[in-house]
């Protein structure tokens, strides 16, 4: 676990309370977890594009209770990264508890996944199996809360949802009886991928409790943000992959501004970003923007250079200024 200056990140000294802006009436607009991609560097990126609250990618927490290496990996923050939830991959109250203890004076609060729906995870009794034992979530909720004495800690949950609605309906209202501060709603079953996002059973969840729940699912825009929200009667909107093809989203803008990718050349190279990753997320930012030459020869680069020397080219942009 690495963070810039430990001592000014606690949750005490974080200005922004999550509960509290999920509460306010106004759009919530939220960076989702996302597997090797909603790391420090991208958080830092979109938080400059009004992005109001960020995930990490999910981490499994018996990894990260065990192995320090581990912590090191995946969990690295700055005092500039908040308000910050950490996700786990969890099936053990106390294993998720431990997890939450080391991170709580980094960060606002942690989430369970309880929709990731890739086989791995079913396997090891993870992510969207969990929607299916509503008392083990229950039980990982109860013993965070009772474990992290910070009562401004977050314990939150994000889920898929079931073919029998009343179903969904009962676990959301079973975390809430325990004391659960929000629920996320990506609206397909676990078996559905590409299909269309079922928005009219988020509304229902919503309808059913009195906490926050923020949306989730193929939401690209500013506009589509809005509409679902509108929609839904949510708190908040949660968006993946269309930050990933435009972190200037949220600001309203339609596509990547090159301002946005000179903002990432510099927040990467200033935090050490790996190259593949680096460039993996100016592939996805530049989707748009490029001709299908122009990403045959992009995407075959190899070292940073190269990619700066083709940005400086094709943009006229200088990094060394």
């Amino acid at each position: 676990m690495k963070s810039d200056c430990l001592q000014t990140t606690t949750c005490q000294e974080r200005k922004k309370d999550p509960i509290e802006m999920l509460h306010s009436g106004q759009l919530v607009k939220v960076c989702a977890p996302m597997v090797r991609y909603s790391k420090l560097a991208f958080r830092t990126l979109v938080r400059k594009y009004s992005c109001d609250l960020c995930y990490t990618p999910m981490i499994v927490a018996a990894d990260f209770v065990k192995s320090t290496k581990a912590r090191d990996s995946e969990f690295t923050t700055n005092r500039g990264d908040c308000p910050l939830i950490v996700q786990f991959a969890a099936n053990d109250a106390r294993i998720l508890s431990d997890a939450a203890r080391i991170v709580c004076p980094y960060a606002n609060g942690i989430d369970i996944n309880c929709g990731c729906p890739q086989r791995w995870a079913l396997a090891e009794g993870y992510g969207a199996c969990l929607i299916n034992r509503p008392e083990l979530v229950q039980d990982m909720v109860k013993q965070v809360k009772h474990q992290v004495e910070d009562p401004r800690f977050s314990v939150s949950i994000k889920i898929r949802i079931h073919d029998d609605l009343t179903r969904t309906v009962d676990l959301c209202r079973k975390a809430e009886a325990t004391g659960v501060s929000w629920i996320t709603v990506h609206g397909r079953t676990v078996e559905e991928r590409h299909q269309p996002v079922h928005y009219e059973a988020i509304k229902i969840i919503k309808g059913s409790l009195s906490i926050p729940v923020i949306a989730n699912g193929d939401i690209r825009s500013l506009k589509e943000a809005e509409n679902v929200w509108h929609t839904t009667g949510t708190d908040g909107v949660m968006v993946a992959r269309g930050l990933l093809g435009n972190p200037a989203m949220f600001a309203g803008y339609e596509e990547t501004p090159l301002k946005c990718i000179w903002d990432w050349v510099d927040i990467a190279l200033e935090l050490g970003t790996p190259y593949m990753c680096f460039h993996q997320h100016l592939m996805y930012m530049m989707e748009k923007i490029t001709s299908r030459q122009e990403k045959r020869v992009f995407n075959a680069l190899s070292s940073t250079s190269a990619v700066l020397d083709y940005l400086t080219d094709h943009y006229g942009i200088d990094w060394t200024s």
